[in-house]
């Protein structure tokens, strides 16, 4: 399979509109991107393709990489810029199968497929299919598996996405803290790929509210207050799962300039064959 990724980036994305820090300066300058987060996965056998997460950003992102139109989606969580691009669909698809997860969300009373399905009724291309937590099912040649991780206060899932026939496996954890549960990451190990989010590194902790959480044994923080981690979580959880490659996302252009592209942050238009 052949993974692109066309956003990778955080809520607002680099460079961030009108800032002037020092590292959206950079990305300027060197013409790098970070859109808001989502991921292309193209099923060379079949010629089909997956969209992981609806990127605000999805027009521009088809545009620039030349990559296919998905023949189905997954939504991982509900905040606007996983889910919002969805609404791009509009007369440019006849179908569009889209999957999410069918567990009801406390916070709202609805599970993220429900949420999917009434925000986006008006689109008659998209039929949303409920699917379990922890059971794989199979779209677009490939096998999925939908795995709950900590995005609080929302429910939020990360996934693993399978080459049945070559063993290929894509491991995507999500919007989540470090302290994803045991079974999630059993199904995530041992991946070809990890796409890990690492909204910023471990040193700018103390700039969040309420700090870092899940110290490491070096007492650096993984999580970078409830819901995110840092960069340094990020890759402890990629030695955790045996990943053979990873590349941090969901990236937020607080990174310092000297450190926002460095390996192995990853930037948009990054192509993975696997």
């Amino acid at each position: 399979m052949e993974v692109t990724l066309l956003g990778t980036g955080d809520t607002t994305g680099t460079p961030t509109v009108g800032c002037d820090c020092e590292t959206c300066r950079l990305a300027r300058d060197r013409g790098l991107e970070r859109t808001r987060f989502s991921v292309h996965v193209e099923n060379e056998r079949t010629g089909e393709s997956l969209l992981i997460d609806a990127s605000p950003d999805f027009r521009y992102q088809f545009l620039r990489d030349e990559v296919l139109l998905p023949d189905a989606a997954i939504i991982t969580h509900i905040h606007f810029d996983h889910l919002d691009g969805l609404g791009n669909v509009f007369r440019l698809l006849r179908h569009l199968d889209v999957y999410a997860a069918d567990e009801t969300d406390p916070e709202t009373g609805k599970s993220v497929a429900e949420t999917v399905d009434a925000d986006y009724h008006y689109l008659d291309a998209v039929t949303v299919h409920p699917r379990t937590p922890l059971e794989s099912f199979s779209t677009c040649g490939l096998e999925v598996t939908l795995v709950p991780v900590v995005h609080p206060p929302l429910v939020c899932y990360g996934l693993a996405v399978e080459d049945p026939e070559t063993g290929a496996k894509l491991s995507i954890t999500g919007d989540t803290s470090y302290a994803i549960p045991d079974d999630s990451r059993a199904v995530l190990a041992d991946p070809d790929l990890l796409l890990a989010e690492a909204i910023v590194p471990a040193h700018l902790a103390d700039k969040h509210p309420i700090g870092g959480r899940h110290e490491g044994p070096d007492g650096v923080p993984r999580t970078f207050g409830t819901k995110h981690m840092t960069r340094e979580g990020a890759l402890a959880l990629a030695d955790e799962l045996a990943a053979e490659r990873t590349r941090l996302v969901h990236l937020a252009h607080f990174y310092p300039a000297e450190e926002a592209f460095e390996e192995p942050l990853a930037v948009d238009g990054e192509r993975y064959s696997l």
